[in-house]
């Protein structure tokens, strides 16, 4: 995309990057209000039977995934005008969800900076292996990719890992603030989950606690990983990748039930995101109705998104993710020589 076309998008997106005080209350009065709600009814359910709790603390970890967007629009610095009110509210939302704000501020940044570019993977991403390099690699290395890729530890070991470990320790290039932030927020937690286990009990809190972070925590994971991981997506080396094209070929739209899209927050619309961090969820939504060449990204629905489970290699000759089971088609039963 030329650089008059980017200029373009640049002034089409503004009006829509600015945030709405009004708007943010109302997120957060009509999120956490009905978290803290169902969280307390699933406590009072526990005394009828756990299974009722359940039927709490399932829609519970839907508004725990809602707190995490307004987590990742501070992290944006887009949710309020005030870099302070975002710095402070994030914080907070980073110990409900097991977050420390600065350390994922700074990896998910990477994240937007770099996605689709096959020379600057491995921070805030999901790990992905081109064709060639899976052939290429040693057997252990083939073992762990397919592992991490199996769906069983993707999506029920990984939230756990995640949260429980992945987001306890820093980074060895982390900056000092990160540092802090990252301590702080563990020290919150323990003194939040300890305060609760005294008020309740530790057998009570972790009935209630552990479905909502697990459910929670793999309707995230899937979130994260299907706005990257279908067919057509893009990845480029570095000199041929483009910013504009990564935002809008190498992230999904994600059309979901209404009610559905209201509880994730309106990440869905993610190419729309990934062209402008700056945009408050409540926007995201505007802004692809208003814009015609933003209709034209991949479109993926909750049937067809579940198709994105078997992708699991990118293969730059054919510009697609492949399953396993392709690379044997493809490369191994043909003449077809790869690099």
């Amino acid at each position: 995309m030329n650089k008059k076309n980017r200029i373009n998008f640049k002034k089409l997106l503004a009006p829509f990057e600015k945030s709405s005080a009004k708007s943010s209350t109302r997120q957060i009065l009509n999120t956490f209000m009905p978290f803290f709600i169902l969280w307390f009814a699933a406590y009072q359910s526990l005394n009828v039977s756990f299974w009722l709790s359940l039927l709490f603390s399932i829609p519970a970890s839907g508004f725990l995934v809602r707190i995490f967007i307004i987590f990742h629009d501070c992290c944006h610095q887009s949710f309020f005008k005030s870099r302070m009110k975002n710095d402070v509210l994030g914080s907070i939302s980073g110990v409900i969800t097991l977050f420390p704000y600065e350390k994922w501020k700074r990896e998910h940044s990477i994240h937007h900076a770099t996605n689709g570019n096959l020379n600057k993977r491995g921070t805030g991403d999901i790990w992905v292996l081109t064709v060639d390099e899976y052939v290429k690699a040693s057997f252990w290395k083939r073992l762990a990719y397919r592992l991490y890729r199996n769906p069983l530890v993707m999506f029920g070991l990984g939230p756990i890992y995640i949260l429980i470990i992945l987001n306890r320790f820093n980074a060895r290039d982390a900056k000092k603030k990160e540092r802090i932030s990252t301590y702080l927020t563990n020290l919150f937690i323990i003194i939040l989950y300890a305060f609760m286990c005294f008020v309740i009990g530790w057998k009570a809190f972790l009935m209630i606690q552990a479905p909502i972070l697990f459910v929670s925590g793999v309707l995230g994971v899937w979130l994260f990983y299907v706005q990257h991981q279908f067919e057509d997506s893009y990845f480029e080396d570095e000199e041929n990748w483009d910013y504009v094209k990564a935002a809008i070929d190498g992230s999904s739209y994600y059309k979901l039930p209404k009610i559905l899209q209201w509880i994730t927050g309106n990440i869905g619309f993610h190419h729309v995101h990934h062209l402008s961090s700056k945009i408050p969820n409540y926007n995201l939504e505007k802004v692809h109705k208003s814009i015609s060449v933003l209709k034209k990204a991949t479109t993926i629905k909750i049937g067809s998104s579940l198709k994105s489970l078997r992708f699991k290699l990118w293969d730059e000759r054919r510009k697609t993710f492949i399953s396993f089971g392709d690379l044997k088609k493809y490369y191994f039963n043909t003449k077809v020589n790869v690099k």
